[in-house]
């Protein structure tokens, strides 16, 4: 999978996860000054998810890992990214894709029982490059 260690977010939270998974999907970027990636183009996309929180489930888990996946690369996985309404409002580049995971997964855990964060997305598109999106606090409410 990513096989390296990312930057880490500080956090005051008894426990943290990641999560490495990866998804294949093509998208491109509606304006001019994209340059080249204003054509359709795919990438085998790399993310890490980092949750935080301070109580387990019934099942002495933050997250399921399980779910983590089904949010991410069930969702992304072989799919033009641009057709998903997560992309109507911004174009799905790198940064976006960050941020509309990171929404994706906090809703979901917005309604567990033990309140789980999302502390962090990383979103690697090529291997020299990636995003970091971190979360502000009024960003959970």
């Amino acid at each position: 999978m990513l096989q390296q260690f990312y930057p880490t977010v500080t956090h005051a939270f008894r426990y943290e996860l990641n999560k490495d998974m990866h998804f294949a999907a093509a998208h491109f970027i509606p304006n001019e000054s994209a340059g080249v990636c204003q054509r359709v183009h795919g990438h085998t996309y790399f993310a890490n998810v980092t949750i935080a929180g301070d109580q387990l489930d019934e099942c002495g888990f933050l997250v399921n890992f399980q779910t983590l996946k089904h949010l991410v690369h069930g969702e992304y996985d072989h799919t033009l990214l641009n057709d998903h309404t997560d992309f109507n409002s911004a174009p799905p580049s790198t940064e976006i894709v960050a941020e509309r995971i990171w929404r994706r997964i906090q809703d979901h855990l917005n309604q567990l029982d033990n309140q789980p964060r999302c502390v962090q997305i990383l979103v690697r598109e090529t291997p020299t490059s990636y995003v970091r999106y971190l979360p502000r606090a009024e960003d959970f409410a």
